[in-house]
């Protein structure tokens, strides 16, 4: 049989890989917000879907539900510069993040979290395998 004569779950069921891509990106994070580090609960668009913005893995970050909903429609760097809890390493990370390098998005967001930046070289690397849409 011929992988192309194959029919693989995800095809027929899409919201099945829509599943898998969302539970990645929570898992390149160690299902933290990028915002703020406190548990992820949903995905936050980086540039709002309102104003134009894709469903794509540059565009689409973990965010607790807290972030998400008071970043609302509003541009990112400006909604995050006026929060208590303003990291700029967490603000080069989301810019990482939106220029497709998830790798120095990740390692700033270990740098942002030192008691974290302990993990052993193997859950590095997991963390690292983020699913692109």
């Amino acid at each position: 049989m011929h992988s192309r004569d194959a029919v693989f779950l995800d095809e027929l069921c899409p919201k099945l890989r829509v599943r898998r891509w969302r539970q990645s990106l929570h898992k390149c994070t160690g299902k933290k917000c990028i915002y703020c580090g406190k548990p992820s609960e949903s995905i936050d668009h980086i540039h709002p879907r309102a104003l134009g913005g894709l469903s794509v893995t540059q565009n689409c970050v973990p965010a607790c539900l807290s972030c998400n909903g008071h970043k609302s429609d509003s541009e990112v760097f400006d909604w995050y510069r006026r929060q208590r809890f303003y990291d700029p390493r967490r603000a080069m990370a989301i810019r990482a993040w939106m220029d497709g390098d998830s790798r120095l998005a990740l390692r700033l967001l270990q740098w942002a979290e030192p008691l974290n930046g302990s993990s052993s070289p193997t859950d590095e690397d997991d963390n690292l395998n983020c699913q692109v849409a």
